[in-house]
């Protein structure tokens, strides 16, 4: 299963990039990755005027899009819209950041996964 991690280089730039989750067979119910440790989880509704200007994730935590689509803006000038069922694994707690964007005016419903 491919996902996005955005992520902060040495220079502080914010980047994206494909990763991996490996999965397994699990039989009848499918395939399963290794369990993923996290603290908590937080759902979350953005309403259709949704522009939160440059800012960094609070802390390492993976974005699920359970309803609508975001547009991200990362520092090294990428933009990507994510939309429901998508995972975006924030790792950017440090250097310049990323934008984020409600997108044709439209509500969203996300759900954080903590993970420090």
């Amino acid at each position: 299963m491919n996902i996005t991690r955005l992520y902060s280089d040495s220079y502080g730039e914010s980047h994206f990039e494909e990763i991996e989750i490996s999965l397994e067979d699990a039989g009848e119910i499918g395939a399963l990755s290794v369990p993923v440790s996290a603290t908590s989880i937080i759902f979350r509704y953005t309403d259709e005027h949704y522009d939160f200007d440059w800012h960094n994730a609070p802390s390492r935590r993976y974005l699920v899009i359970l309803d609508g689509s975001v547009d991200i803006e990362v520092s090294d000038g990428t933009s990507r819209r994510f939309g429901t069922g998508d995972v975006v694994l924030l790792e950017d707690t440090e250097g310049k950041g990323h934008l984020s964007r409600a997108v044709k005016q439209q509500p969203r419903k996300s759900l954080f996964i903590l993970l420090d």
